[in-house]
């Protein structure tokens, strides 16, 4: 996949001074293709000399690296050691430069802030631990929390892991059904809980469809409330999640932790049927987040992130332990991306002197939109942009570089998802890094581009796969090893196959094309539909597109169009529809002009705004809906089927 923007380059201080760069040396190696060469031929090696230079904290080192008894899909690491995660943050309330820094810093949509030290961090999550084993939560025990990301989510979480229990973090948004079948699945004990928050000036009173949950919710024997500084006051005999707080945090230790023992149940939705719950261990997400946003983010301690979240999703535990495992200063932003106006991410950089700035690429598409707000803000901190979530268009890339990142900092591109952490492809600063692409596959992960039997393909589109386990993949899904096995190792025997389609060209970068689920094949060809809205994304009439196949007689798929025009369209939409296929014609080919072109408003997305094709697709077809429990704007399907004729 060419494009003919401009390449970033490292410069001095990325190739001499860069984590990678002074891990490169730490380990002997004179290039980053050395080091990643080691990483994948001795993996055992690699990590521990990363966990040396590090400083990752364990209790005790390990005997044996992984063990394969129950097959190559269940691997067990660290044979020996003990540890729990949490230690790896709470040593930077003992470090004499980070003690009295911001570890968090937490805006509302309302204005109200927060802000706590790692040493108040340590002394909220020690005394919060302490508050969770008074109420008889144990080692092994389930947690649902349905909180905004902020203080309180992240001292529950972190306190949580503390004791050995299980955190089930539940997207702000869900309903009354999602939180049922996730927290019923996993048969939580205690649920932490929002009263609510503001979003876009309206205030979200989640009480009541938390409280309807728990009808239906035998195991669950309390919920501590976090009263919302906007929402209604709480009723006399409601627990509180201060009370838990309000312990002593004397004689608090952590739980010594197998590094196989389970830590987070976070629940993924699925198409059909039930979620699925990927579950994480203690020695395999934080030990690989910590890498990732070392080798890949370049982030330190004294950095400050801001890299808006939901922490019902997996991208909140991601962003919050890419900044706390390293010592660096967590931002976090409880609101809508455009309230009070599209300058609030700005506002937050520049007041806070971000370092590290994230955005998905519905995000940048939204702020490219309504630059004239985006824009005006001080951005002469960042020093590294990141995206991730979704395939991001080349033109995109280049604006968001030139603009948030001033043409001088690198973006670093991600995919990896709920089941395998951070990164299976990203990218590293010692190298040169093309405009929507990846340069690297993870160190330490053997991710590939096959075809349908498995062969590595060069310049063709194939299945992004892993080849064998890694550190940081999930142990399965709860209580469900069969659907593990189905869903990511069963396609191609032996190797993980990710669901994602992707394209290694021969100069050696990587580029995401879009879910396999989300395949077009018209006429023959397969096609991914980040292939075909990363071209008409380059019209200035357009923000947001989604293109999707539908079944077709002749062609087996034909391709159908939904976008949404920015703000300041005035134009014909008929005239709009045309330049749109005769656009997909002239780029790609008569067989794939789109069919139809539909213009809405909106396009359904999630809450991080990822565009739901599955869902555009389903109206289309006139089929079920299937799972909206991630869906942040149900008024847009209904947009959808009335501009949709029916026969």
């Amino acid at each position: 996949m060419k494009n003919d923007l401009p390449v970033w380059l490292p410069g001095k201080d990325e190739i001499e001074n860069s984590f990678v760069a002074r891990f490169i040396r730490y380990c002997g190696f004179e290039s980053y293709e050395a080091l990643h060469r080691f990483s994948i031929e001795q993996d055992d090696q690699y990590w521990r000399k990363y966990i040396e230079f590090s400083g990752f904290v364990w209790k005790r080192d390990h005997e044996t690296f992984v063990h394969f008894e129950r097959g190559v899909e269940f691997p067990q690491w660290f044979i020996g050691g003990q540890l729990n995660w949490v230690d790896s943050v709470l040593r930077w309330s003992d470090d004499t430069f980070t003690a009295d820094r911001p570890a968090i810093i937490a805006e509302r949509e309302s204005g109200h802030c927060q802000q706590v030290t790692y040493k108040e961090l340590a002394q909220k999550v020690r005394a919060f631990a302490n508050g969770l084993r008074q109420i008889g939560i144990k080692r092994g025990d389930r947690v649902g929390m349905l909180m905004e990301n902020g203080v309180e989510a992240n001292v529950s979480l972190i306190a949580i892991s503390y004791i050995g229990a299980v955190a089930v973090p539940l997207f702000t948004g869900f309903g009354v059904d999602a939180i049922i079948s996730r927290l019923a699945s996993c048969d939580a004990r205690l649920i932490l809980a929002t009263t609510g928050f503001p979003r876009r000036g309206r205030f979200v009173d989640a009480q009541a469809y938390i409280r309807d949950a728990v009808k239906e919710l035998p195991s669950v024997e309390h919920i501590y409330w976090k009263p919302s500084p906007e929402g209604s006051e709480l009723e006399a005999h409601d627990l509180r999640w201060s009370q838990l707080l309000a312990h002593s945090d004397e004689a608090s230790v952590s739980e010594s932790m197998d590094p196989n023992d389970p830590f987070l149940l976070i629940y993924t939705s699925g198409t059909t049927g039930k979620p699925k719950g990927p579950v994480h261990t203690h020695a395999g997400f934080p030990l690989k987040m910590a890498h990732d946003s070392n080798v890949h983010i370049n982030i330190g301690k004294g950095d400050v992130l801001c890299w808006p979240a939901d922490m019902g999703w997996i991208a909140g535990p991601i962003v919050s332990f890419s900044a706390l495992l390293n010592g660096a200063t967590l931002v976090t932003y409880d609101g809508a991306p455009d309230t009070p106006d599209w300058g609030v991410m700005g506002s937050l950089i520049e007041k806070y002197r971000v370092t590290h700035f994230g955005a998905s690429p519905t995000l940048i598409r939204g702020l490219q939109a309504h630059a004239s707000d985006a824009l005006a803000h001080d951005f002469s901190s960042i020093k590294v942009l990141i995206t991730a979530g979704e395939s991001i268009t080349p033109e995109h890339h280049y604006w968001f570089q030139t603009t948030f990142g001033r043409g001088e900092c690198p973006i670093i591109n991600i995919t990896g998802g709920t089941e395998v952490s951070c990164a299976l492809l990203s990218s590293v600063v010692v190298k040169p890094i093309a405009p929507s692409c990846f340069n690297t596959t993870s160190p330490a992960v053997s991710a590939d581009v096959v075809d349908a039997s498995g062969q590595s393909v060069t310049g063709e589109i194939g299945e992004l796969v892993v080849r064998k386990p890694f550190v940081g993949m999930c142990s399965s899904f709860w209580r469900d090893d069969k659907r593990y096995l189905e869903s990511y190792w069963q396609t191609i025997s032996g190797i993980w196959v990710h669901g994602d389609l992707a394209l290694h060209d021969t100069d050696g970068y990587y580029y995401l094309l879009g879910r396999s689920d989300d395949t077009i094949k018209v006429a023959g060809k397969r096609l991914g539909p980040a292939e075909v809205e990363a071209i008409l994304v380059e019209l200035p009439q357009i923000a947001d597109v989604a293109a999707i196949g539908v079944a077709d007689a002749m062609k087996g798929n034909r391709l159908v169009v939904f976008l949404t025009p920015k703000p300041d369209f005035n134009g014909d939409p008929e005239v709009l529809k045309q330049t749109v296929m005769d656009l997909v014609q002239s780029r790609m080919g008569k067989p794939f002009r789109p069919s139809e072109v539909y213009v809405a408003s909106q396009l359904p997305k999630t809450r991080s705004t990822k565009v739901m094709r599955r869902l555009i697709r389903n109206v289309y077809m006139n089929a079920p809906y299937g799972d909206l429990s991630s869906l942040d704007n149900p008024a847009a399907l209904d947009e959808l089927k009335h501009l949709i004729p029916r026969v």
